[in-house]
């Protein structure tokens, strides 16, 4: 084990009553309303209670928010992260806007490594980020989107805002920190 991994169990002890906590990387305004448009106008409205969000992480342990509260403040201490909107991508049955950041990586890498004998399947692996803005859909609505918007969604550079905290709860997130770029 490297310097500085959390092994397994090393956290607080857990709290079996909270939900396990997500980390996200937080877009800009003008990003995040243009996105969150999206969702409202192909998101089946049913299972659409999320704002558009890019996750870096799934579900990592309760027991953990504290070390995790800590690691999110310090590494927003740094400018905001550059990153570049690509385009659209299929998800089979759903459309999301992919992105690229290899310092948003490269942070996410670093908490991974922080936290690696915690981390579920999911999340231990490299993630794809993006924007899912249609999801669980029939494969032929996803793929008429995915055709739509290929025309209309330009390729773009901006900046992560911050990085986001939030605790599943079965369906709509409770927030529980935002922490935004700052150097």
């Amino acid at each position: 084990m490297t310097r500085g991994t959390v092994r397994a169990g090393a956290c607080a002890a857990p709290d079996t009553a909270a939900g396990p906590l997500i980390v996200t990387a937080e877009l800009p305004r003008d990003l995040q309303a243009w996105a969150n448009g999206l969702r409202r106008a192909h998101f089946p409205p049913e299972r659409n209670f999320l704002d558009a969000h890019v996750t870096l992480f799934h579900a990592l342990p309760p027991s953990c928010e504290e070390e995790l509260r800590e690691r999110l403040a310090a590494a927003a201490a740094q400018p905001p992260v550059p990153a570049r909107l690509l385009g659209v991508m299929s998800l089979g049955r759903g459309v999301a806007l992919t992105l690229s950041s290899p310092a948003m990586l490269a942070l996410r890498a670093d908490l991974a490594e922080r936290f690696r004998g915690l981390l579920t399947p999911q999340d231990s692996q490299r993630p794809r980020l993006h924007v899912t803005i249609q999801n669980k859909v029939e494969p032929r609505a996803a793929r008429r989107l995915l055709e739509e918007l290929e025309g209309s969604v330009a390729p773009r550079d901006f900046a992560f805002a911050g990085v986001g905290l939030h605790r599943y709860r079965g369906g709509p997130w409770e927030a529980v920190g935002r922490w935004s770029f700052r150097g």
